[in-house]
């Protein structure tokens, strides 16, 4: 059974976009997974089909109904976990995408405006997702990042079997520096230690340069990889030796 994707959203003639070029949109084409866009307004009970009303207590903006909302969650909902796009959610991680990959698949709920009536995620179990710290027009372009990250781990969707496991945050840290050739440009060489030819050399270097960037770079996933390592069993066997 293929990865099937429903997401559910104001404007569903984004979809499938980007994901329907290149590696991802061969691996639609060829079946590897499946994608739909529904209309919620389809779900409004109303002559304007309106799907959001002013936010109770007043202020700026308007606010998602949760009952046109569960509406449209309920005329797809199956064993497929259910993701709702806003910046209040839990950050996306790449543990978490590849528990969804490994899965049926997922419906992806997509805010706008000043987001959902909260009622709704006492209503349905929703998890709230969010892709970074900062604010999109809408949550569909979130839902693209989702799905992407989903759809290259599908068997059959990338080429070389080892490209989804050696990135960025498959190890908890960075991915290494990468180079191609000429050997040679604007004066600066590719590093000697990659055109040597000794496999465990170039393993050794990409992990101390993985270690390196990610320290520098983001201090916080260093920390996290860290103390997984420490707590780990055979981190706590390499802390007591040293100890």
């Amino acid at each position: 059974m293929s990865f099937a994707a429903t997401v559910l959203t104001l404007y569903p003639e984004m979809f499938p976009g980007p994901l329907g070029i290149s590696l991802a949109g061969r691996g639609l084409r060829e079946g590897r997974y499946s994608l739909d866009a529904v209309q919620i307004r389809d779900f409004a009970t109303d002559k304007h089909r309106s799907v959001d009303d002013t936010p109770a207590g007043g202020g700026a903006g308007m606010v998602l109904r949760a009952d046109v909302l569960a509406a449209a969650i309920d005329s797809v909902a199956d064993d497929r976990p259910i993701l709702a796009m806003t910046p209040r959610g839990n950050p996306l991680t790449q543990p978490r995408v590849r528990a969804l990959a490994t899965g049926p698949g997922v419906v992806v709920l997509c805010g706008r405006f000043e987001g959902f009536d909260e009622r709704l995620f006492d209503a349905r179990a929703i998890e709230q997702v969010s892709i970074g710290d900062y604010v999109l027009s809408g949550g569909e372009m979130g839902a693209l990042v989702l799905l992407d990250a989903c759809i290259r781990l599908l068997p059959g969707v990338m080429g070389a079997a080892s490209s989804g496991v050696e990135e960025s945050f498959e190890s908890g840290l960075l991915e290494y520096p990468q180079y191609t050739r000429p050997n040679e440009w604007e004066g600066r060489t590719i590093p000697e230690v990659l055109r040597s030819g000794d496999h465990a050399k170039i393993d050794a270097w990409r992990k101390a340069q993985a270690a390196v960037d990610t320290r520098l770079r983001r201090p916080d996933l260093w920390e996290r990889h860290e103390g997984a390592r420490v707590q780990s069993p055979s981190g706590a066997r390499r802390r007591n030796r040293n100890e």
